[in-house]
C-alpha cells in the first residue's frame, strides 16, 4: 500500500523554502512513500526530485488560471499561469495529465479557483482535493466531498505542505498503481486520512513569499 501525500510544495515555489533533499527525508521518516509535488507555477521542483527521490514522484503544478488555481498532474513540463481555465485544460491533456482541484470552495483563498468556474468545468475535473490540511473551514472539505460524490469524481488528500513540519498531514493510504489511469482507479479504492495544520503555518509561507520578493528586487 501507498501512503501518499498528494499535495507539497517545495523552494521552487515563491512561497517555501524547503530544499528537496529535506522533504525526502522527511517523507521517509513518516513513511509516505508517494507525494505530489505541486509548486505554484512549475514543474521544475518536481521533475528534478523525480530524479533521485527513492520512491514515487508525481510530477505536478499548481497553475494559477484567470479564474484561480487548477492542479496538473503526470505532468512533462510546466505549464503557463495567465490562461483561462479551459485553455489550462487543454495544456494539461495535451501532457497527458490529470486535471485537479486544490482548495476546492475555500472563500478566504484568493487563489482558490471560483465556484462558478468548477461547475463550468465539472465534467472535466479527474480527481478533486477534498482534504487540504491548510483549509480551515471544515464546511470546505464537506462541500468538497459533497461535489465530489455528486459528480463521481475521485477524492485527493494532501498536506499543501510549505514546511517539512506539514508533511503528512493529510494522505491517501491506496494500492500501488502503474500509471494516471490506475492512479485515479487507486484513488478510488484509497482511504482518507489527516487533520487540519495550524493556522500560524501560514506565517512560514508569508515570510518565505516576502523574502523571495526582496530576493528578486535586488
Amino acid at each position: 500500500m501507498l501512503k501518499a501525500d498528494l499535495h507539497i510544495h517545495t523552494m521552487f515555489s515563491m512561497d517555501c523554502n524547503t530544499p528537496l533533499e529535506k522533504i525526502v527525508k522527511r517523507c521517509q521518516e513518516l513513511g509516505i512513500n508517494c507525494i505530489a509535488v505541486a509548486d505554484h507555477g512549475t514543474a521544475e521542483g518536481a521533475l528534478m526530485m523525480q530524479k533521485f527521490a527513492p520512491f514515487r514522484i508525481i510530477v505536478a503544478e499548481e497553475i494559477l488560471t484567470t479564474q484561480g488555481e487548477i492542479m496538473g498532474m503526470f505532468l512533462k513540463d510546466t505549464i503557463p499561469g495567465g490562461l483561462t481555465p479551459q485553455e489550462t485544460i487543454k495544456r494539461i491533456r495535451a501532457q497527458g495529465g490529470l486535471v485537479n482541484i486544490p482548495h476546492p470552495f475555500e472563500k478566504i483563498r484568493g487563489s482558490a479557483l471560483k465556484d462558478w468556474a468548477i461547475d463550468e468545468i465539472a465534467g472535466e475535473i479527474d480527481l478533486m482535493e477534498v482534504l487540504n490540511s491548510r483549509s480551515p473551514f471544515a464546511a470546505n472539505t464537506e462541500k468538497a466531498k459533497a461535489f465530489a460524490e455528486k459528480h463521481g469524481i475521485p477524492g485527493s488528500a494532501g498536506s499543501d505542505a510549505h514546511t517539512i513540519y506539514e508533511i503528512g498531514n493529510a494522505y491517501v493510504e491506496m494500492p500501488e498503481f502503474k500509471d494516471k489511469d490506475e492512479f485515479l482507479k487507486s484513488l478510488a479504492r484509497g482511504r482518507i486520512h489527516g487533520h487540519r495544520s495550524s493556522i500560524f503555518m501560514h506565517l512560514f509561507s508569508t515570510w518565505a513569499k516576502v523574502k523571495s520578493q526582496f530576493l528578486a528586487r535586488r
